[in-house]
């Protein structure tokens, strides 16, 4: 179970939904009230109401809201803090380390890239402006007239603040977990970290993750604590197999593909549309080479990806071929997306580990799968990005089997690894639920 910390309410439901996009059934309590009931929640997050408290009341506060926590058997400790850095975040850190023992480390990062706040070379910049620039500046109760985050955190905190600068962290999570290490091996347990977009903010997750014998707490605006928290219940869960079927040929996708396969190092299975844009025989040949190639992937890897699109390669002249087939372009396209399903739904059929998640990207590829399974239509629980929905098959062979499906132009560059996290993430949760 995942406890967050945070000082006032507003900023409780800004972490707190961001756990929700995750797949974390969240909610957030006003200070003083009762937690619900264990395991009706994935993650709570407690409001302390401290943000201008005195100093001796934020810790009581945060202690208090700890050994709630522990009541509540919460393995994931997080410490919310405002995105300018206002308030006695520092304090509360000491606070929650004081609490978890001589093995827990804050990884302080305040970045907020979708809101435009960055912090590099240790500066905080809100919109590319020095924090103390900023209107924070002139707050009549605690105005900041400091930018640099280490110094901030230092003001308020027993415990020595290092820093890790982003050229550390462009490096990846490998050299941010190298550098983490070498700083606790030293006895430092407050650490700021840069980050100015969101994948390097994964990036530190990913490197938190990696270090096993020590208790994180990530403290933040929001985006660390969600990643973090993704990642480490995907590290605690025995990983399902995901099947990935993607038939859009657009530019968009080729960037979201090269984007996943950078993050996961995974090597697709190229599907021939020229051999799938077909009614003779090659058509049958082409899905069985796949669904061959695919079989023996399956046996290492827990992501599959089976695609049509391949970098460079020219795109079917369905016009020249529908004269060749003696038959329609519409008919041939359908070919192409009949045969991605098939490969799928063979490859679900015959695989000796189970298939637990799927995600298509395309309408027209999305509508053959549920064509050749036999599916009857998808359940819908949730929204993963604007227009990328997740749900699950009803009926046929995919029957109760998880989807994320996207439009072939939707989303940024890191759309499908975004919707492939998401998957992983709520495959786990439910593993986890009935304890499989």
């Amino acid at each position: 179970m995942i406890g967050v910390i945070a000082d006032d309410l507003t900023g409780a439901n800004a972490t707190g939904v961001r756990l929700t996009k995750q797949g974390f059934k969240t909610a957030t309590v006003v200070r003083d009230a009762p937690l619900p009931e264990k395991n009706r929640y994935d993650a709570i997050c407690i409001d302390t109401d401290s943000r201008y408290s005195p100093v001796n009341v934020c810790k009581q506060r945060v202690k208090s809201a700890i050994n709630k926590f522990k009541e509540q058997d919460v393995s994931i400790f997080c410490k919310r803090i405002d995105s300018t850095v206002r308030g006695h975040f520092g304090y509360e850190i000491d606070a929650m380390l004081d609490e978890l023992g001589d093995e827990s480390i804050a990884i302080v990062c305040p970045s907020f890239p979708k809101s435009g706040r960055v912090t590099t070379g240790g500066y905080l910049l809100v919109e590319g402006v020095p924090l103390q620039e900023t209107d924070v500046a002139r707050d009549p109760i605690k105005p900041l007239t400091e930018s640099y985050v280490p110094n901030i955190i230092q003001s308020q905190s027993i415990y020595p603040v290092e820093h890790i600068p982003l050229s550390t962290v462009l490096e990846g999570a490998e050299s941010i977990a190298k550098k983490i290490k070498n700083l606790s091996d030293r006895g430092i347990r407050i650490i700021s970290i840069d980050a100015v977009t969101d994948e390097e903010i994964d990036e530190i997750a990913k490197a938190m993750t990696s270090i096993g014998n020590k208790r994180f707490v990530p403290c933040d605006p929001g985006p660390l604590t969600a990643s973090y928290c993704r990642d480490y219940t995907q590290q605690q869960v025995t990983p399902g197999k995901i099947l990935v079927t993607v038939g859009s040929a657009t530019a968009m996708t080729g960037r979201q593909l090269e984007y996943l396969y950078s993050k996961t190092q995974i090597t697709p299975i190229i599907v021939a549309a020229e051999k799938l844009a077909t009614f003779n025989g090659r058509w049958e040949e082409e899905i069985q080479r796949s669904v061959d190639e695919a079989l023996k992937m399956v046996q290492t890897n827990d992501l599959i990806v089976i695609t049509t699109y391949h970098p460079g390669a020219k795109r079917v002249n369905l016009k020249e071929k529908a004269i060749v087939e003696n038959s329609s372009e519409d008919a041939l396209a359908k070919r192409i997306t009949d045969g991605l399903a098939k490969i799928s739904r063979k490859l679900i059929e015959q695989s000796p580990h189970k298939i637990e998640g799927c995600f298509s990207s395309g309408g027209d590829v999305t509508a053959s799968i549920c064509a050749v399974s036999g599916a009857s239509g998808i359940h819908l629980d949730d929204e993963v990005i604007p227009l990328a929905a997740y749900g699950q098959f009803i009926g046929g062979h995919f029957d109760g089997i998880s989807v994320v499906t996207k439009g072939g132009l939707v989303g940024d560059k890191k759309a499908i690894y975004d919707c492939v996290q998401l998957l992983k993430n709520k495959l786990s949760q439910y593993r986890k639920e009935k304890n499989v």
